[in-house]
């Protein structure tokens, strides 16, 4: 069943922390709206609708449409702030996009294959060394997650964000920096038993961490 990616806010007035506990009371999450060359507005939203969303993977990678009164803009999350110790949401951050302009957004990274690399094969560990990737393109390029294939990953190697197959129009944020920062995405790494007993260099596949 697919989830619609759709926030309810209610503009609201009141700042401070006597409003904000009113409305948590009121089973209401304080946030800000801001971005596009338009003012910031104060919102609230509902709590069971936002605690829904964030139980799917997307919510953090997905244009979101947010009802504010009468009007839907689209946005993406940019912060949430989270109770030190407890379960809830105290504030979120939803910047404006626009449909021409370039967005920066995380995504996380989903790893495929990880039966079938000859490295985890040998008894060597799967390491996750990013769980998110920064992508920058326009807001109808922006995709759900970014798929890793591990399948051909042996001992020591690695796959480098350059080497990720991204979609057309979606660039790594790194990247565009400097190739000082093309960093491995996901590696496997030899334990104690793989040292002493795994395949030499020459046999391996894969690229060099």
């Amino acid at each position: 069943m697919t989830v619609e990616m759709r926030l309810d806010a209610h503009p609201r007035t009141e700042t401070g922390r006597g409003a904000m506990r009113r409305l948590r009371r009121a089973r209401r999450v304080p946030g800000i709206v801001y971005g596009a060359g338009r003012g910031p507005q104060p919102v609230a939203l509902e709590s069971d609708q936002l605690y829904r969303l964030l139980e799917e993977d997307a919510f953090f990678s997905t244009v979101l449409k947010v009802q504010v009164g009468e009007e839907t803009e689209q946005a993406i999350v940019k912060d949430l702030q989270r109770h030190p110790y407890k379960p809830l949401v105290q504030h979120i951050d939803l910047q404006r996009v626009r449909e021409d302009q370039p967005i920066a957004v995380h995504v996380p990274i989903h790893v495929h294959g990880e039966e079938q690399s000859p490295g985890v094969k040998k008894g060597g560990v799967l390491h996750h060394d990013m769980l998110d990737l920064e992508v920058v393109c326009l807001p109808k390029d922006l995709p759900p997650h970014i798929d890793v294939d591990v399948s051909r990953l042996n001992v020591g190697h690695a796959v480098h964000i350059s080497e990720l197959s991204l979609p057309d129009g979606v660039e790594s944020a790194a990247l565009q920096q400097s190739m000082e920062y093309d960093a491995p995405v996901v590696s496997v790494q030899a334990t104690r038993k793989t040292r002493g007993g795994g395949a030499s260099g020459d046999e391996e596949e894969g690229s060099e961490a």
